[in-house]
């Protein structure tokens, strides 16, 4: 598994990762959908946010969103056929 962005979140990614493919494999792929990797996630997730505030990539990341957002979804993929 890849190290994360931040060093200090390492531990956390290598932590979800584990969970993640673990629930992926044995449940998700046999049809139980019940998520079990949650807190783990969002604690990870928290970490990297530090990170990219530490390193400045926030700013960079708020800057490329204002100059090319991301479309808004298509109505066609909401609508029923």
């Amino acid at each position: 598994m890849s190290s994360s962005i931040g060093s200090e979140c390492t531990d956390l990614k290598q932590k979800y990762d584990t969970c993640f493919n673990k629930w992926y494999s044995e449940k998700f792929l046999k049809g139980d959908t019940t998520p079990e990797c949650e807190d783990l996630f969002k604690d990870y997730k928290a970490c990297v946010m530090v990170a990219l505030k530490e390193k400045q990539i926030d700013t960079l990341l708020a800057d490329a969103r204002k100059e090319s957002p991301f479309p808004p979804p298509s109505s066609s993929s909401n609508s029923e056929a």
